[in-house]
């Protein structure tokens, strides 16, 4: 029985006020404490917190010691470590590798609260403190480096980060299923060694005859350090095994020992997921921020409701295939209505849901009816380059629940702005919610994803060809019109995607100055562990074909082809020249 609905203790101080005089598991993350279900720590501290257990929050503690690990004494039954909701090194980089000036993710913004590479940090500090304390990490930065992955800020292959941080268990994907199995095992007394046949987890051993599933093994950490084509393969299997109806238990040798990572958990379905949605959350940062500016990261998601997880979409470039992956759940209409109602009683929320989305925001269910009982299909995706022709794009269910919470009394306006999968809405052969969200939903701008114009770069990040960009961009005028709107799409585009080159560089640049646009933004391809453009990055090959990929790698090019896309820049005008000249495109210098 849940007693306290409020922040869970953050102190020495806030225990001794519930009388504790013991804990079992302390919570350690890089991110400040923000008690909302946008934020993993606070989901696997509630979900625990809902199974009876005592839990503490050490959020973004000083590693250069043990001090602040053993503030709270020894919990009883473990320690969980997440890096925060993103990657570290992704929080602390910018693409071009420059420490960033600001963290969402901490009070005030502050830089420097958290360690590069933080979950091995705090994982050997929690080591040093209590050597014989059962670890377990889990969150993105574990999810995505539970292989042997090539590290973009190091430039090379690191081992699976358990060979780094000394950690007894990992965690991967959402983890509410393998949190509440490991939990209850280690407070009946089970060791943590003998915990090997929780799905969703991974650990080391000294072979294979601990692991409970049927296995497939991919080269070992030496190989794939060493050979490109070794290292895009493993990284196929990996991706392809990724499938918690058909996955196998995927073996990964290290020197002496080996990885074995258990197929992945079965996704929450719709009650499991209304009830982690409804667990007392106070939905806010910890005061103890508010002196310090609070924190960034809550304006985005305070009156925004998450109705979905899972994303079928599955561009190559994206860490949510092999961390949430390909398979959509959601939650129910009552559930979604619930929150929105305790919404409207916030006194800051003034009328407006700023989304109601998730990974992407029109996806409500699998995306057809065979994968729940065959998993999802090896070797193609359900939207790029085509649509599958088993896909059920039909949106009723979502364009009722929209529906039914514009009609709650105190909420004058439901926006969506998570991203929208155009090309899965345009398959929607009533047109009903695309009337819909251009009437009701969207905020002025509607930021869509079309990426590139040259369908050869398309194809290998996964995205669908421009073609059904320019039909949807049409139809959203059309509809503007219709219901006398003046709203704008917001295209996001990416450079230096792994081939991309000069040339396809300069035809999105002409395709931009055809179109009128003139962004402001441009978002570098970004290197981030677990991907298939990341694989293709580092091996130069396609890991799906095995085919060689041209790659731009030097800075230099990566500002090349950045600049193409913002020409009408003055500060850019040398480097556009110079790329027109290397692309053979005299023809276009002086041109618009």
């Amino acid at each position: 029985m849940i007693i306290f609905n409020q922040f869970l203790p953050v102190s020495k101080a806030d225990m001794e006020a519930r009388d504790w005089y013991y804990y079992d598991f302390l919570l350690i993350t890089g991110d400040a404490y923000i008690d909302h279900p946008s934020f993993g720590a606070a989901v696997i501290a509630r979900v625990l917190e809902a199974q009876g257990f005592r839990v503490v929050i050490l959020a973004q503690p000083d590693w250069k010691s043990t001090k602040a690990f053993k503030a709270f004494g020894r919990p009883r039954y473990g320690a969980m470590i997440t890096a925060g909701n993103i990657d570290s090194m992704v929080a602390h980089y910018s693409a071009a590798k420059k420490r960033r000036s600001q963290d969402a993710y901490s009070p005030g913004q502050k830089m420097g609260l958290r360690p590069d590479r933080a979950a091995i940090v705090y994982a050997n500090r929690v080591r040093e403190a209590y050597p014989d304390l059962p670890i377990i990490i889990g969150g993105l930065e574990a999810s995505l480096r539970r292989f042997a992955h090539y590290d973009y800020w190091d430039d090379k292959v690191r081992r699976s980060i358990l060979f780094d941080a000394p950690a007894d268990l990992l965690v991967y994907g959402m983890g509410e299923h393998a949190v509440r199995e490991i939990a209850a095992r280690l407070a009946s007394g089970t060791p943590v060694a003998e915990i090997n046949d929780v799905r969703g987890t991974g650990y080391v051993a000294k072979d294979v005859s601990s692991c409970q599933f049927p296995m497939i093994a991919c080269e070992s950490f030496e190989t794939v350090s060493n050979d490109k084509r070794a290292y895009a393969f493993a990284n196929r299997i990996q991706y392809d095994e990724h499938d918690f109806v058909r996955g196998k238990a995927v073996i990964q040798p290290h020197g002496e020992q080996v990885l074995i990572i258990n197929p992945p958990a079965v996704p929450l379905n719709e009650k499991e997921l209304d009830f982690v949605a409804e667990l007392p959350f106070v939905r806010e940062p910890h005061p103890m921020y508010d002196e310090k500016g609070g924190v960034a990261a809550i304006e985005e998601v305070r009156f925004s409701v998450i109705h979905n997880r899972g994303c079928f979409g599955a561009c190559n470039f994206c860490s949510l295939a092999f961390h949430q992956g390909r398979v959509v759940s959601s939650r129910s209409h009552e559930s979604v209505i619930r929150e929105a109602r305790e919404m409207v009683k916030n006194p800051q929320f003034k009328g407006y849901i700023h989304d109601v989305g998730g990974p992407t925001a029109n996806f409500r269910r699998p995306s057809c009816r065979q994968q729940l009982k065959n998993g999802m299909c090896i070797g193609r995706k359900c939207l790029a380059p085509e649509p599958c022709k088993n896909l059920d794009a039909d949106h009723t269910d979502y364009l009722v629940l929209l529906r039914k919470l514009r009609e709650i009394q105190g909420v004058k306006k439901v926006f969506i702005r998570s991203g929208i999968r155009y090309d899965f809405m345009m398959k929607d052969k009533s047109g009903e919610f695309f009337s819909d969200l251009v009437k009701h939903h969207v905020s002025g701008q509607l930021k869509v994803a079309p990426e590139h114009c040259v369908n050869d770069v398309l194809d290998y990040m996964g995205k669908p060809h421009i073609e059904v960009y320019e039909r949807f961009q049409e139809k959203f005028k059309r509809l503007n019109i219709k219901h006398e709107k003046d709203q704008y799409l917001v295209p996001y585009l990416m450079s230096s995607h792994p081939g991309c080159t000069l040339s396809d560089a300069v035809r999105l640049a002409e395709y931009l100055h055809q179109t009128g646009r003139q962004p402001e933004q441009v978002q570098d391809f970004y290197p981030t562990p677990g991907t298939l453009s990341t694989c293709m990055y580092y091996t130069e090959l396609d890991p799906r074909t095995m085919k060689p990929v041209y790659v731009p790698k030097t800075a230099h090019e990566k500002a090349l082809q950045r600049a193409l896309l913002q020409w009408m820049r003055p500060e850019k005008k040398r480097l556009v020249i110079e790329a027109l000249n290397k692309a053979e495109r005299q023809d276009l210098i002086g041109y618009g």
